[in-house]
């Protein structure tokens, strides 16, 4: 059976990236397919080709979640368009969800 970890300087890379270059990304992870969306920050602490662990900030503390990925990632580059895949339909969600009229009198 293949291991559903990548290479551990690998993973060490990719997650320094998303924190210290997409944390907006993170935040919209776990708003849209955490359905946490009173969250205020969120840290990727692990990344594997099925899903990854976020350290997560709600108004309540802080609490460490997992989002699965919907297909078993197949290397680096993978995680890359996956990930970018991601935050861009976080953020079309986002932005519909701001849109939308307030029910609210």
């Amino acid at each position: 059976m293949q291991s559903t970890c990548f290479d551990p300087a690998s993973e060490r890379s990719m997650v320094a990236h998303m924190n210290a270059d997409h944390a907006d990304s993170n935040l919209m992870y776990v708003k849209v397919y955490g359905h946490l969306w009173r969250a205020t920050a969120a840290k990727m602490v692990t990344l594997d080709k099925e899903g990854m662990d976020l350290e997560v900030t709600v108004p309540d503390g802080v609490r460490r979640i997992r989002l699965t990925f919907d297909h078993r990632l197949q290397d680096e580059a993978d995680a890359q368009r996956t990930l970018v895949a991601m935050s861009r339909h976080a953020q079309a969600i986002i932005t519909q969800t701001a849109q939308q009229p307030s029910t609210t009198p």
